[in-house]
């Protein structure tokens, strides 16, 4: 292949998730509205956190930076789906297809991790319950979300350094909404069969130790109260339900996308957009239905900021 067909590409054309434009324009109001309640709903708790004295402790810190996390892993693709629906030609430039990567990967990469420091936690406050705060201090809690962001920063510049400097020619077409690492790889001018392994195996490793961490420390968990306690069992599982249903549904897509890729359009696209709008969307209120403390500081907010201000 000559010299001139092996440039780096300029931009590349993303198919979406439909070619039907009244369907666009339906799942355009969707998404909207859905991308308005993933921001506002992550805010909120950011906001209820923050100004609430109650709930400054370790596992409401965690639950905070959570929120953050995943607003900005929704932020990462789901604008620009978004205005895409409006397009009759949707493109994006090298450099914003390379950003895509980049941040799904250093935000994705540091949610696992992250949602291993919160099993740690209830892990800590579950069975040693004394020393509680004084091994979830500021300073621990601190260094444990720091170390989240730094492993996803590193597995994100792992898979950018290897992809930004692959050839790309002749059809520059991904058949999603979004720049992911498996489809752009198929348009390298190369084979890149193999490489395509290496790097599903680089974000497998990952999210299967996170798994395999979170599935010991829940089980641990389960065991040590069942052991000391009847009602062990049930009291556990009120405490932990939030955070293992969170894990499924974070787990889930990343094991079918990384570890298991089916290779079934559709279904990639669905899992896709599970990954990075539907998880961001129900955290919220995963955790605003299961957490009596927090449906009591929306009570204490609503109280203090909103009917003070209604009544001035």
């Amino acid at each position: 292949m000559d010299e001139g067909n092996q440039s780096i590409a300029s931009e590349f054309v993303l198919l979406g998730l439909c070619h039907s434009s009244n369907i666009q324009i339906l799942l355009f109001m969707i998404f909207f509205m859905l991308y308005l309640i993933i921001v506002s709903g992550n805010i909120f708790i950011m906001i209820l956190i923050i100004t609430d004295p109650r709930l400054h402790s370790p596992m409401y810190f965690l639950l905070a930076n959570l929120s953050f996390v995943d607003m900005w892993l929704s932020s990462v693709t789901t604008p620009k789906m978004i205005t895409d629906f409006l397009r009759e030609i949707k493109t994006i430039c090298f450099g914003g297809c390379m950003c895509q990567i980049l941040f799904v990967h250093f935000v994705g990469g540091g949610e696992m991790v992250l949602l291993v420091v919160m099993a740690y936690d209830r892990y800590v406050a579950i069975c040693k319950p004394l020393h509680y705060s004084t091994i979830m201090s500021l300073q621990r809690c601190i260094g444990l979300v720091m170390t989240a962001w730094i492993i996803g920063f590193m597995h994100s510049m792992s898979q950018l350094a290897v992809i930004i400097q692959l050839p790309f020619c002749g059809p520059r077409v991904i058949d999603s909404f979004f720049c992911d690492i498996p489809l752009v790889l198929k348009l390298a001018c190369m084979d890149s069969s193999n490489l395509g392994i290496l790097m599903n195996a680089d974000s497998g490793v990952l999210a299967m130790t996170c798994f395999i961490l979170l599935l010991i420390s829940y089980t641990y968990i389960l065991l040590t109260v069942h052991q000391s306690s009847k009602t062990g069992t049930s009291k556990a599982l009120s405490t932990c339900t939030a955070h293992i249903t969170v894990v499924v549904l974070f787990f889930g897509p990343c094991i079918f996308i990384y570890v298991w890729p089916l290779s079934i359009t559709w279904v990639d696209k669905f899992l896709a957009v599970f990954y990075s709008v539907i998880t961001p969307l129900l955290n919220p209120a995963i955790y605003t239905m299961r957490n009596k403390e927090i449906k009591n500081a929306m009570k204490r907010f609503q109280s203090c900021y909103i009917d003070s201000r209604l009544n001035i």
